[in-house]
């Protein structure tokens, strides 16, 4: 519970399945049909903001070890740099009265490819959107944080990871020519915790180069990569299909066939550490495995059936894996507590 004059925001992470990259735009408007599956994990973003009774801004993130302070919001607007851009930008948009400061911590390892900043942008903006008062939707938040996050990343964004970090849950993100439709898919979420092992494979990545470079390769009319979207927007329309009825069988072939075509659409998508840790796993009973967000790093998916997953995540530890202990997420953004007014403003 939050405290008076305190705005608490919590949201969650996700792993993507099938279709990720297809999510931005205008990629996806050359594929009909285009969607992205994937879910929510319970690692967490999360964003606190207290009221102060002057006007300075303080800022600080638990997972990075930054803090900076500003005498007002003037002089965070004026400032050429940031410790913590993210809290920065989404201020300069919100020009909140008054002093306060935000705090910020991430559950997720650095480049992990599961959508820590994305997490953290939704959990801040929500936050702030009801410090200063303004009444958005989720799908309003979506856009302000997708739109921000590209600020700060200087490169396109896609719209699918900001949906598990609202709805939490399983998820089919239709990308149509009218709009993107979230449809929930009702496969039970117990199922698909007895058989998904998430591994960081303690390299970070920067998705923003990798995705960069396909959308680019994309739009320049490579028809090898053309083709490759054209073949993962089928594998995550069966994708879809599939897990809805939870077939586990056409999951994991889907999954491989996602994971073969992705890493051929740049250079550095897989890695030795990935290649090595996907064929150890393979050995010992993992089904499929696929790099979590544009890969060159991060996490790492893998899909074993409910006798197997002790064994894979005990294999991937001891050769240096990182296991983390995901389930998927049964809620997406929680917000708590109310802003006050104080001598200043809100």
């Amino acid at each position: 519970m939050a405290e008076n004059g305190t705005i608490v925001a919590h949201a969650c992470c996700r792993v993507d399945l099938a279709g990720g990259t297809l999510d931005i735009w205008p990629l996806y408007v050359f594929h009909p049909g285009a969607v992205t599956v994937n879910f929510a994990v319970n690692i967490l973003a999360r964003c606190r903001i207290t009221a102060l009774n002057d006007r300075r801004i303080r800022l600080k993130s638990i997972d990075t070890q930054r803090e900076e302070v500003f005498n007002s919001l003037d002089e965070l607007c004026s400032a050429g740099r940031y410790k913590h851009p993210l809290a920065a930008h989404l201020l300069r948009f919100f020009s909140p009265e008054g002093g306060l400061e935000i705090e910020t911590n991430s559950e997720s390892p650095a480049g992990a490819g599961i959508s820590g900043s994305s997490a953290l942008m939704v959990a801040t903006t929500a936050a702030l959107a009801r410090f200063t008062g303004r009444k958005l939707d989720r799908e309003e938040i979506r856009v302000i944080a997708q739109n921000i996050e590209a600020q700060l990343i200087k490169v396109p964004t896609g719209c699918q990871d900001y949906y598990p970090a609202l709805y939490g849950g399983v998820n089919a993100i239709q990308l149509d020519i009218d709009g993107i439709h979230r449809e929930p898919i009702a496969v039970a979420p117990e199922e698909l915790d007895r058989r998904f092992v998430l591994t960081y494979t303690g390299a970070p990545r920067q998705s923003g180069i990798n995705n960069w470079k396909v959308f680019q390769d994309h739009l320049n009319g490579k028809t090898r990569v053309f083709k490759n979207f054209e073949s993962i927007a089928a594998i995550a329309r069966a994708m879809h299909k599939a897990l809805a009825r939870a077939d586990w069988d056409e999951v994991a072939r889907l999954l491989r066939e996602e994971w073969k075509l992705r890493k051929t659409n740049a250079p550095r998508i897989t890695t030795p550490t990935i290649e090595k840790l996907i064929k150890i796993a393979t050995r010992n009973g993992a089904l499929a495995a696929k790099v979590c967000g544009a890969g060159g790093g991060g996490c790492i998916i893998f899909l074993t059936e409910p006798e197997s997953q002790e064994r894979v995540a005990q294999t991937l530890r001891s050769y240096g894996g990182h296991v983390l202990g995901a389930r998927v997420a049964r809620e997406g953004l929680t917000i708590s507590g109310k802003a006050f007014k104080s001598n200043f403003g809100v």
